[in-house]
């Protein structure tokens, strides 16, 4: 099938490489155009493992290609994908000033039956949005041109993105015609997942639910971290206990200093504020809201009652990213570690391999190292912020006794408490006893 996918950015590309790599055809088409000149080459506007190596091939195959001429991908296209971006207004709404744009564009330009299929994240309502503003715009031509309007979520991982986009656990299609039903289900009838067909709206608030259950699956587990720190109780054994159960599963329920990322808190506050527009307030996601905010600040009460005042105390964060094999800090707990260390006047080294060069924008004065070793060196104190693999594999030994104090904080559980503790750590965790 000939696509044209609207919007080079992580969602956008992502998922072209992947319809690429089924056979189809596929433009990628983006107003940026020095994003577009890196794309050709296959350099990625973000870190995402695998895909640059993918997409050489298929470029070469001539399966994807990139283009800032957005009229000729429309109209060399049946299905068009709608890949831009919905940051968060002040107020919690989402933006969706883009994907009104592209379908003023769309509208200014088909010249024959398109699928127009949004899998950005949009709020409920947006695919109506998007069908009158096409119509309006092909009535400003005096055209007559039938087109169908699609949702289509994306629920990638990042740090899991390409194997998300080939292997999806599900795919939601929500539509409001046999044709574009028809359409879809060819496009992904060489994937074997799931497949739930839903009317446009149902398959929006489906992309809210999945995103905004997750987040309270982990401010639950985080809040109840804090009573079992409490009472002497493993947090990690209750979550344990409670995954082995299929109603609740063990997924997100590792107790950590607080989800990030450009989805969890977008989709939340996005999900809140509609709901409050329609008077039907979730009380639920306002508690989960603000756990999430105030997990880190009570992780670092905990490193400074353990450590009394940090002025002048070397700190080492290790770990910027808001999750492994990402270079995503977007509301990575991080920041609000780095901030508060700042306050308390520490001396702050840091460590992430891929993070650096966004934190230092935020922190420029702050030290970067290009190693774990190196960024605790003399440390008073570790505090272990993502669990990136050459982080959690390090030797732990050595690492000890290179610091001034052998203090190791654990933002994610990620290590073993005994073994740090067997090691001559004074280690602390989440929701862990004392040791």
């Amino acid at each position: 099938m000939n696509i044209a996918v609207i919007g080079a950015g992580y969602v956008g590309t992502t998922t072209s490489v992947a319809f690429a790599e089924y056979g189809h055809k596929v433009i990628v088409v983006d107003h940026d155009l020095k994003k577009i000149e890196k794309l050709q080459q296959s350099i990625l506007p973000f870190y995402e493992e695998g895909i640059e190596d993918l997409l050489k091939v298929l470029i070469t195959k001539g399966n994807i290609s990139f283009t800032e001429n957005v009229n000729s991908a429309i109209n060399q296209s049946d299905l068009l994908f709608i890949t831009v971006g919905t940051p968060s207004l002040d107020d919690g709404v989402a933006d969706i000033s883009y994907v009104e744009e592209v379908a003023r564009t769309i509208g200014q330009h088909m010249n024959d039956h398109k699928i127009i299929v949004i899998k950005s994240t949009v709020p409920i309502g947006t695919g109506d949005k998007v069908k009158d503003i096409i119509n309006e715009e092909l009535a400003n031509r005096n055209k007559q041109i039938p087109f169908d309007v699609v949702s289509n979520p994306e629920f990638l991982r990042e740090g899991k993105a390409l194997h998300d986009a080939r292997y999806p656990e599900r795919i939601v299609i929500g539509c409001n015609s046999k044709k574009a039903e028809k359409e879809m289900k060819d496009l992904y009838k060489e994937v074997n997942a799931q497949l739930l067909i839903t009317s446009v709206k149902d398959a929006e608030m489906i992309k809210y639910a999945s995103n905004t259950f997750l987040a309270t699956k982990i401010s639950f587990i985080n809040e109840l971290a804090r009573l079992c720190e409490k009472m002497g109780v493993d947090i990690t054994n209750v979550a344990k206990g409670m995954g082995l159960d299929s109603r609740i599963g063990p997924q997100f329920l590792h107790a950590g200093i607080g989800y990030g990322g450009s989805c969890f808190p977008k989709d939340v506050k996005a999900l809140k504020a509609l709901s409050l527009q329609e008077k039907i307030p979730l009380h639920i996601l306002e508690a989960v809201t603000h756990i999430n905010d105030t997990q880190a600040e009570w992780f670092m009460q905990k490193v400074k009652n353990t450590l009394g005042d940090l002025s002048g105390k070397r700190i080492a964060i290790l770990g910027l990213t808001f999750k492994p094999d990402t270079d995503d800090i977007r509301e990575a707990s991080s920041i609000k570690i780095i901030d508060f260390l700042i306050k308390n006047q520490a001396v702050i080294s840091a460590y992430d391999p891929k993070g650096i060069e966004h934190v230092k924008k935020i922190f420029p004065s702050i030290t970067y190292t290009s190693t774990p070793f190196e960024a605790l060196q003399g440390a008073d104190a570790i505090i272990l912020v993502t669990e990136w693999k050459d982080i959690i594999e390090i030797d732990w030994k050595a690492a000890k006794n290179s610091m001034n104090q052998p203090f190791l904080f654990d933002g994610r559980n990620a290590l073993n408490a005994s073994r740090m503790v067997k090691l001559g750590y004074s280690y602390f965790g989440v929701g862990l006893p004392s040791n």
